[in-house]
């Protein structure tokens, strides 16, 4: 076993690779951006180097720094966890030539696999299924024109090159097949650099099921048997689970065993996914599943297969690039109780899932799963946390395994439910309906199922004035843990005469909302809602609901839904009340600390007129305009919010 290893790559991935490193005793290094200084994958680790700053092209794709730093810190070993350089063969080739081990298989392996046309040729000849089309090398619109024909319509046209869904075209009648296939050529040559493309017959009703296989250098090669990513957003998988729903004995014979043929048609080594396509318009069937590409690392969903089979792929990796032998057969490989992953992205899901940043001043994840369930979270980020706009705006992966798929999908709901993220918008409530959904629950999928049913999944019903209430409760601070040490960020203080009380602005998105919150003598708190909101006596809210306060905001969790209110600053208001009314008034409970104006003194906009001291802090009362006081608050005075503070003569502001 190595010594030490470094890890070319952040996030989620590197702190995985760390934490089954540390359970072998092996030392890892890390290696960080600009971007990622702080990161959680760099204080996990036992040493890290700086490779440079924070765009991809300048430091994780920089493959002579990572090996730079491998050498330098003496790592005998490069994980390239994926994406990056993960399946770059030339990358490879240096790693090998500077004389360390690339933990993963050989450059030969990775080329053999990385342009789909010519991988699906050497999977024909190996005698794996692949989808009737076109791969060749021609690329001459006649002649794929007329290979369309030949594969009969609908077609897809593809990029050889890359994936994610880029280059890719459905074309559903001849007249429209030059267009598609122009469309395609310039977004494959954006984004790979390749514009050949190759053409396949369209399955109507396209499951995504792919195999895990794992081989090592003696010439073995096993399958983990399956998982089903076809809950996809945009050629995007959402959730993943294994085994896949509704699998048969007889197509799982025939894909596992073409999975490890192909495999071992390339003398595969380490940790590699067989994807295939399976037509599943009549059922799952033995004769209906095509080979579709081979990932030549480890896959983002490798969890589910890990809680389903008890194996730490990780661990394998590093066993096999250390010159062992697989540590089991496939005898030895049991598939027990069924798995879900769900993703956890920064993401604004009713705009089109565009990417989101924030800082994650909220972040807490479920510690546990309901009886006879699991829960695990794969993570690369802790509260405080920035989403750069630089990488992914993955957040976590949501790990659930039980005895069967109903349990799971129970156990992930529940999971989802009790995820809490404030400070970025986040897809939770996406992944909470998806996993409602009838069809997604009845094991009724295909990669079209979020497309059918998106505006229902995205859909996002409004705060309840329940919710409301809680956000202008957490708002005041009432009931905060420590906040009765302080009269005057809680509400629960002493009145001689009156309930104590705080008037609180909230916006939710184009709504201002007014509500008064105040203490009852039980520890109860009442909040009134004014219209258009009915008045709320809530006697529920002894104790503050499932929020989260962060600079100026409430995000209130209602389930896997996060709303999220603005505070707008008191003081602000305060001086835009002033404007329009001719009055200051106090936006807070507190003690007029000093007064520095008189009345019948002319003052100008913007001139200190008073400081009010509220929840330890001096605040500074301003001349909102130029005008002449006719009243003002005497030193000393103890004043509830909304007590006039300044008044000017009639007529002025």
């Amino acid at each position: 076993m190595f010594g030490k290893i470094l890890i070319a790559n952040r996030g989620e991935i590197a702190c995985r690779v760390i934490r089954t490193a540390r359970k072998l005793g092996v030392r890892t290094v890390a290696v960080y951006s600009d971007a990622d200084a702080r990161a959680l994958h760099v204080e996990m680790a036992d040493e890290a180097v700086h490779i440079g700053p924070s765009p991809v092209g300048e430091s994780y794709l920089r493959g002579d720094r990572i090996i730079a730093a491998a050498l330098a810190t003496g790592a005998q070993a490069i994980h390239p966890g994926y994406g990056f350089l993960s399946e770059n063969p030339d990358f490879v080739d240096q790693v090998t030539g500077a004389g360390l081990v690339f933990i993963g298989p050989s450059a030969a392996s990775i080329r053999a696999m990385g342009l789909k046309d010519a991988a699906k040729r050497l999977m024909e000849k190996a005698g794996v299924p692949v989808v009737p089309g076109y791969h060749g090398e021609a690329q001459e619109i006649v002649l794929l024109a007329s290979k369309a024909r030949e594969i009969g319509y609908p077609v897809l046209i593809k990029a050889r090159a890359g994936g994610g869904g880029k280059g890719m075209r459905r074309v559903d009648h001849p007249d429209d097949f030059s267009e598609a296939l122009s469309g395609a050529r310039r977004e494959a040559k954006a984004a790979f650099g390749d514009d050949r493309v190759l053409v396949e017959k369209y399955v109507d009703k396209p499951r995504h099921i792919e195999v895990q296989v794992f081989g090592d250098n003696f010439g073995n090669a096993v399958h983990l048997f399956e998982r089903d990513c076809s809950a996809q957003r945009r050629h995007q998988k959402v959730i993943e689970e294994a085994p896949a729903p509704g699998m048969t004995p007889a197509l799982r014979k025939a894909m596992t065993e073409a999975a490890v043929k192909a495999a071992k048609a390339i003398n595969y080594s380490g940790a590699g996914t067989i994807e295939f396509i399976v037509d599943a318009s009549e059922g799952l069937k033995a004769d209906r599943f095509w080979f579709m590409e081979m990932n030549t690392r480890l896959q983002v969903e490798h969890p589910v297969t890990e809680m389903v089979t008890g194996v730490d792929l990780v661990e394998w990796q590093l066993r096999v690039a250390s010159g062992e032998k697989l540590p089991k057969t496939q005898n030895e490989i049991a598939l027990a109780g069924h798995a879900f992953e769900a993703r956890i992205y920064a993401e604004d899901a009713s705009k089109g899932f565009l990417p989101a940043t924030g800082t994650l001043h909220h972040l807490q994840f479920p510690d546990a799963a309901p009886q006879g369930a699991a829960v695990r979270i794969e993570t690369g980020v802790r509260a405080g946390d920035a989403i750069s706009p630089f990488y992914d705006p993955m957040i976590a992966k949501l790990v659930v395994h039980a005895k069967d798929r109903a349990a799971a999908l129970g156990a992930l709901q529940d999971a989802l439910a009790r995820t809490e993220v404030a400070g970025s918008t986040v897809n939770t409530a996406f992944l909470a309906a998806l996993a409602a959904d009838a069809d997604f629950a009845a094991g009724d999928v295909d990669t079209g199922l979020i497309g059918r049913h998106q505006d229902a999944l995205v859909a996002i019903a409004a705060p309840s004035d329940e919710d409301i209430a809680a956000a202008a409760l957490a708002a005041t601070d009432a009931g905060a843990p420590g906040a009765a040490a302080d009269p005057w960020s809680s509400l629960a203080g002493y009145a001689h005469f009156h309930t104590l009380a705080r008037r609180v602005r909230l916006r939710f998105g184009e709504e201002n909302i007014l509500a008064r919150v105040s203490a009852r003598p039980d520890g109860r708190f009442q909040v009134a809602l004014e219209a258009p909101h009915d008045a709320i006596n809530s006697h529920d809210l002894r104790t503050l609901p499932r929020t989260a306060r962060w600079p100026g905001h409430v995000t209130v969790f209602e389930g896997a839904v996060g709303y999220t209110f603005a505070v707008p600053d008191p003081l602000a208001k305060a001086d835009e009340a002033a404007a329009a009314t001719g009055s200051l008034r106090a936006p807070m409970p507190g003690l007029v600390k000093l007064v520095r104006a008189a009345v019948g003194d002319a003052v100008i906009k913007g001139q200190p007129l008073l400081i009010l001291e509220a929840m330890k802090m001096e605040h500074t009362i301003a001349a909102p305009h130029d005008g002449v006081i006719a009243e003002i608050a005497t030193e000393g005075a103890q004043v509830s919010d909304g007590t006039v503070l300044v008044r000017f003569e009639d007529g002025q502001g």
